[in-house]
């Protein structure tokens, strides 16, 4: 009897469960795995929302740097558009280029690239018939023309123009110099027959976001 008491006492000191103390080291432990465990997941979250959002900043900056290299490369003649082709007004970057639609006869058009509610617009004029219809483009407004927005969150525009013999510039009347020493030397009889250069034959654009530390600049050929 007494050994069959003793065995009993001994089963049930056996199968006692876990004491306070141990209970809160083992929730403690298990707190400490799931924070570490959050923190990795939530840089692992954000690193993949950064790479997100930096590959869909580059291929918006794609889209709009490669719609103004086919605008500066489809650029008119100075003589053609009756002033600068491509020509630069604070924030504002205007290009007169050519236009070929099918079954019909080549057209100019005129572009303009501007910041509107911090965004680059891009705003095209209808195809242009005449010379009547390309001096109202190039001096009235844009009201009723295509419009494109093409890039938000941007602070700012800025481009510059290089012109022969001279380089760099932001300057209109520096382009325009040209323009009137290139028509002048037309007048000479020995030069009478020669095509009227290009006063602008570079155009560096720089596009300044909000979520870049720096501009964005890229270089484009003129007429090429």
């Amino acid at each position: 009897m007494k050994t069959t008491a003793r065995c009993k006492r001994r089963r049930r000191d056996g199968a006692r469960g876990f004491t306070l103390i141990e209970l809160l080291v083992a929730i403690a432990i298990l707190a400490v795995i799931a924070v570490l465990s959050w923190r990795g997941l939530d840089q692992i979250i954000r690193g993949r929302t950064t790479i997100t959002n930096a590959m869909e900043d580059e291929r918006v900056f794609a889209q709009l740097f490669d719609q103004m290299r086919i605008d500066a490369r489809q650029a008119a003649s100075d003589d053609e558009s009756g002033q600068a082709a491509v020509s630069v007004t604070g924030n504002r970057l205007q290009i007169v280029r050519h236009m070929v639609l099918p079954g019909t006869a080549p057209r100019l058009q005129v572009v303009r690239y501007q910041i509107s509610n911090g965004r680059v617009v891009r705003y095209a004029s209808p195809p242009l018939g005449n010379v009547g219809e390309l001096r109202r483009a190039l001096h009235d407004s844009d009201e009723g023309w295509s419009a494109v927005p093409l890039m938000g969150g941007v602070g700012s525009i800025s481009a510059r123009m290089y012109v022969p013999k001279l380089g760099w510039t932001i300057q209109m009347n520096e382009v325009q110099t040209a323009i009137t020493e290139a028509d002048n030397n037309l007048k000479v009889p020995q030069l009478g027959n020669a095509p009227m250069p290009r006063s602008v034959t570079g155009l560096e654009v720089s596009i300044g976001a909000t979520s870049l530390a720096r501009p964005v600049t890229r270089v484009f050929l003129v007429g090429e």
